[in-house]
Order: C-alpha cells, then sequence, then structure tokens
C-alpha cells in the first residue's frame, strides 16, 4: 500500500548531540515531515531495473526484450518523483522563510492518506523517535492535517505540530507591516484555528447530555470559540472599512485616466526587484519566500510618455489556503481591477510550468483569468547562452528579462504599452500659438512630438499622445496635410 522513505539528518544534532548554543537565542529545530499522496510506488522487476542502469550506457549491450516484463507505469514513476522532490524543496524553503532551523527530515510515500495521523502509526513511531534524538522543537508537516488528524500527532509526539497552512500563516504574520496586512493575517490564522477548538476541548464541555457531561455553565472551550467569533467579526469590519477606502482611493485615481499594471507570479519569481528595477521604489527584494506581502503601488513612465501604476502583489504558491485568499481579497483587489497583468515566472526553475498553471489557476478564482497578460520569463541571466537564445522575445510571445541585471527592460516597457487598452495612443497635427508655452510643455511631457515646425508666432506639432491628453488640447488640432 505504501513504501516509506528512511529520514535524513539535517546536523548533527540529528545523531543525539546535544546542542552546544543558548536555547534562548537559537533558532527554533524543525523536523520536516513530507508524504507524497496519491501516488503508489510499484516493485520495479530486474528488467526494468536492468533498463534504468543501461540508460545511459551503449545502447547495443542493453537486452531489449527483458523490457516487455515491464510493470505498467514504472517508467512513469520519475515524473512524480520529480515533482514530489520539487515540493520537497520548497518546503524547507518555507520552513527556512519562517526562521526555523533544519534539525531532520522524514519522507514517505503512501497510496492515500491515514484517516486518524495522515502517515500511519508505525511512521508516527519512526516521527517521535527522530524528533527526539535531532532535538525538535516543532514537527512541520508539508501538507494540511484535519482537526483529528493535529489533535491525534500532538498527543503522540513529542513537540508542537504545525501544518502547511500554519507555517504559511506564520510566514505572513513575520513579514505583515501594515496595520491592514496584520489585520489580514490575523483574520486568516482565527478562520483557521476556529474548527481546530472543537475535539481539542471535548473532556472540558460540560453542556453535552448524558453521565460526566452535566455541570455548570460554559466551558473554555466555548469561551475560546465565542472570543474568537467576536474577534473575526471585529476583524471583517475593519477590513471592510480598509476596503471602503481603498475603493475611495481607486476611485479618485480612475478620475485621473492612469492604469494600473499589476505584477503576480509565483512567490520568489522576482516580481519585487522588477518592481524596483522599474520604479528605483528600493523595496525589500528577498529570496525568502512571500518577503512581499503589502501591495506596493508606483507612478513609471512609458516610452510613449504616458504614465501607468504599477503594483507589486504578494506571491501565489501551490494550494494557497483558502483562508488567505478570503482574506486578502482586499489587497488582491488591485489584481483585479489592474488593465494589464505581467505574470513574472523564474525561467531558471525546473518546475516553472507547474508554477505558472498555480498561478493561473488563483488567477481564475480570483476572477481575474481573462485579463490581458504579458508573460514575462524572468532570471535570464542564470541560463546558458544558448538557452537565452531558446527564449527570444516576439510578438506575442513571453518576454525573456532579467530584473537584475536589466536586461530586456526597455523592451518590456514597449511591451506594455501596446497591451493598455484604455487611453490609446493616437496621432494627431496641432497648432499652437507660441505663447501657450504650458500646452506645448503639457505636450511634451505627455506625448512624443514626431515633428515640429515655426510659422510666424504659430507652431505646428505632430505628436503621438494619449487620446486624453489629446482632448485636452483639441482646440488646436488641425487637419491632416
Amino acid at each position: 500500500m505504501h513504501e516509506n522513505r528512511a529520514y535524513r539528518d539535517g546536523s548533527k544534532m540529528a545523531r543525539g548531540l546535544k546542542p552546544t548554543v543558548d536555547p534562548a537565542s537559537a533558532p527554533e529545530r524543525a523536523l520536516l515531515v513530507s508524504v507524497d499522496l496519491g501516488t503508489r510506488r510499484l516493485a520495479v522487476p530486474p528488467s526494468a531495473r536492468m533498463a534504468r542502469r543501461a540508460a545511459s550506457a551503449d545502447l547495443d549491450s542493453l537486452d531489449l526484450d527483458s523490457l516487455g516484463d515491464q510493470e505498467p507505469g514504472a517508467a512513469e514513476k520519475g515524473g512524480s518523483d520529480d515533482a514530489f522532490e520539487s515540493g520537497v524543496a520548497e518546503f524547507r524553503e518555507l520552513v527556512l522563510s519562517a526562521g526555523a532551523e533544519i534539525a531532520a527530515e522524514v519522507q514517505q510515500r503512501r497510496g492515500r492518506a491515514d484517516a486518524a495521523t495522515l502517515i500511519g502509526s508505525g511512521k508516527v513511531e519512526e516521527v517521535r523517535a527522530v524528533a527526539e534524538s535531532s532535538h525538535a522543537d516543532v514537527i512541520v508537516f508539508g501538507q494540511n492535517l484535519t482537526p483529528t488528524q493535529l489533535r491525534n500527532l500532538e498527543n503522540a509526539l513529542p513537540g508542537r505540530v504545525i501544518d502547511r497552512t500554519q507555517l504559511i500563516l506564520d510566514i505572513f504574520a513575520r513579514h505583515a507591516r501594515t496595520r491592514e496586512g496584520m489585520l489580514q493575517v490575523e483574520l486568516a490564522q482565527l478562520e483557521y484555528m476556529l474548527p481546530r477548538l472543537t475535539g481539542r476541548g471535548r473532556e472540558m464541555s460540560r453542556l453535552g447530555g448524558g453521565i460526566g457531561t452535566r455541570g455548570p455553565g460554559e466551558t473554555q472551550l466555548e469561551t475560546d470559540r465565542r472570543r474568537i467569533q467576536r474577534r473575526i467579526s471585529t476583524l471583517k469590519g475593519e477590513l471592510e472599512s480598509v476596503r471602503r477606502i481603498r475603493s475611495q482611493q481607486r476611485q479618485r485615481r480612475e478620475a485621473v485616466p492612469v492604469p494600473t499594471v499589476a505584477l503576480v507570479g509565483y512567490t520568489n519569481a522576482g516580481k519585487s526587484t522588477l518592481f524596483n528595477a522599474l520604479t528605483g521604489a528600493g523595496v525589500l527584494a528577498s529570496s525568502r519566500m512571500f518577503a512581499t506581502l503589502d501591495p506596493k503601488l508606483r507612478a513609471i513612465v512609458l516610452p510613449s510618455r504616458r504614465k501607468v501604476l504599477l503594483s507589486d502583489t504578494v506571491g501565489f504558491i501551490r494550494d494557497l489556503p483558502p483562508t488567505l485568499i478570503s482574506s486578502f481579497r482586499a489587497t488582491l483587489e488591485e489584481v483585479q481591477k489592474a488593465e494589464v497583468l505581467l505574470h513574472v515566472q523564474d525561467c531558471s526553475s525546473a518546475t516553472r510550468e507547474e508554477h505558472r498553471a498555480e498561478v493561473k489557476h488563483v488567477l481564475a478564482e480570483l476572477g481575474a483569468g481573462d485579463k490581458p497578460q504579458i508573460e514575462v520569463l524572468n532570471k535570464v541571466d542564470l541560463l546558458s547562452p544558448e538557452e537565452q537564445e531558446g527564449l527570444r522575445s516576439g510578438h506575442g510571445r513571453p518576454m525573456a528579462i532579467s530584473a537584475r541585471t536589466g536586461m530586456g527592460l526597455e523592451d518590456l516597457l514597449e511591451r506594455i504599452d501596446e497591451a493598455l487598452q484604455a487611453d490609446p495612443m493616437v496621432e494627431a497635427r496641432l497648432r499652437v500659438p507660441q505663447s501657450e508655452g504650458e500646452v506645448i510643455a503639457a505636450i511634451e511631457a505627455g506625448g512624443v512630438i514626431r515633428n515640429r515646425e515655426f510659422e510666424g508666432n504659430l507652431v505646428f506639432l505632430k505628436v503621438s499622445a494619449p487620446a486624453s491628453l489629446i482632448g485636452r488640447f483639441r482646440r488646436f488640432a488641425t487637419l491632416p496635410k
């Protein structure tokens, strides 16, 4: 039914050595438990093992007749292994981003989850032994745990137990800086915690029926539940106020036609580095996951002289907790209201296509899946010259750039110019008196002057500018010659 993988020590401490640093100043030591569910590892017959050993050898020495004995699906298992290893690497990065130190790891492959503990009673005993020998403070599961599984594991293991959602929420709490971000994280944490109170204090309940359940009034469990529900209601009200303020700010921006372009993408794809490269804002750009939590807005000027607002948003991740999507809806409205999305992807990642599909899935959930998108392949400087040549940008193709070195950024700005539909660029001929210096200055600032001729006290201009700017000065318009 399932196959277990042996754990790997994260340090000498995992082999039973005592810590030599002050526990008060040391980071938490985490034991990582990764489980690959839904994929049964089939027994590999000798013929298949021979084929694998010969894969890199001379094909003439391979007994091709023996390949017919290979079990169905065995050849395809490598793709599943790649996906599992990619998920484990991402899991490690999440734990490091939370500020923990990896003490040891336990990995398991199962056909299906155990309803009581996710990993089965035998594996629970192994995890307990590893946690004790590695002096782990917290046992982190790479999957989400049901309330029952969480309670059973807490009772069986020597340390705190958290799952993937709790881990991500903790990272968000570390990175929240604004009042809005803190409210959103607290709301998501409480909504996650509320159903997990059930059962944790079942032995305390005195409100049920039957022997041993009769007793005085409300217990701590019911008190905690009522307090959390009241706090959730309060947070939703405060976030609704934030949403109204954000909506009012957006309406004021929309009164002046300045379109918004939003950066979206998988976490750690380089969105903040690109945001800094285009705006010079100097926001935090880190290799740690979810370094950007609160949205940033900055104005940039395109080659056509049009101004747009560029928005940097929180990165997405596979299996993004639903509580986060709902809690951060006010922030993600910037994505919904943007005219164009820049889908930033790490082209050096072996799992780029998987990350791309995950981002598109989240955008569809947000109702932004049909918005115009420009796919941006970032970090091309990490590729070989041959690989870079294969990513040449063209009309309708992804843009190949390096936000770190600046490669391809000018072409990206031109592509944004082409993609904007609101306030399109138009060609016009204007006849402006030289005494109207402010008009000429405004046209030079907001558009591109293709030709300029003087006749008496008049200036004849051939310009390419946004339709809104030409509309402001249509009284100076002339018929084409």
